[in-house]
């Protein structure tokens, strides 16, 4: 399926066009970033679960999101896209310059990400016949998001924001790790147990990159 997106303020000659699945949160954290810097892109929808995994045309390793240039360059995964995508516009920075605020960024998407992985294994563990599922896996990774999550709250703690006072990209991981919870992983009740969080996500839905790209 095919999808256009285009900014009221801004456009590029030729359109980025974006290989995903709309459910995925690292393709949801590309879609927030494009929004947020006013590109212009197309949508092509596209699930790595299907047979003969379409998505290793555009990619070798068979996994979304893809971001195609207008040079016919494939860039993946999600932590590549946005870093391009920041220097390709200078509306919205959400990587800071300065090395240690930028690293600081970094490690927080680099958490939140690693809490979807795990999050990911334990519905693909699901979807496996009940004969081959193994309960000790899942509660391995069960332990990695509650943990993950748990440290999420600590870096943001009272803050806003986990960049100071700015809006970043890792407001934007963690945001996109938050709702993939919410839709896929009900059981763990982070909202609950951490006011911090649940205020965060309460803020980031509020914003039009967010809700235009909540999971459904």
């Amino acid at each position: 399926m095919l999808y256009f997106f285009r900014s009221p303020s801004r456009s590029i000659s030729t359109l980025l066009k974006l290989i995903a699945s709309k459910t995925s949160p690292y393709t949801r954290k590309v879609r927030i970033a494009l929004a947020e810097k006013k590109l212009d892109y197309e949508l092509v929808e596209m699930s790595p679960w299907t047979p003969d995994n379409p998505v290793l045309g555009w990619s070798p390793l068979g996994k979304v999101p893809v971001l195609v240039l207008d040079d016919g360059t494939h860039l993946y995964d999600s932590r590549v896209i946005v870093e391009y995508l920041d220097t390709v516009s200078p509306v919205s920075r959400l990587i800071p310059e300065p090395a240690r605020q930028r690293i600081a960024v970094r490690r927080v998407e680099a958490l939140a990400d690693g809490i979807c992985d795990a999050g990911l294994s334990i519905v693909l563990e699901g979807r496996r016949p009940s004969e081959q599922r193994s309960d000790e896996w899942v509660e391995r990774q069960r332990a990695k998001v509650t943990a993950g999550v748990a440290a999420l709250s600590e870096e943001l703690g009272d803050r806003a924001w986990f960049h100071g006072d700015a809006y970043s990209l890792a407001d934007i991981a963690a945001g996109c790790t938050l709702g993939y919870l919410a839709f896929r992983a009900k059981e763990i009740g982070w909202a609950h147990d951490y006011t911090n969080l649940r205020k965060l996500s309460e803020r980031l839905d509020k914003r039009a990159a967010f809700a235009d790209t909540a999971p459904a």
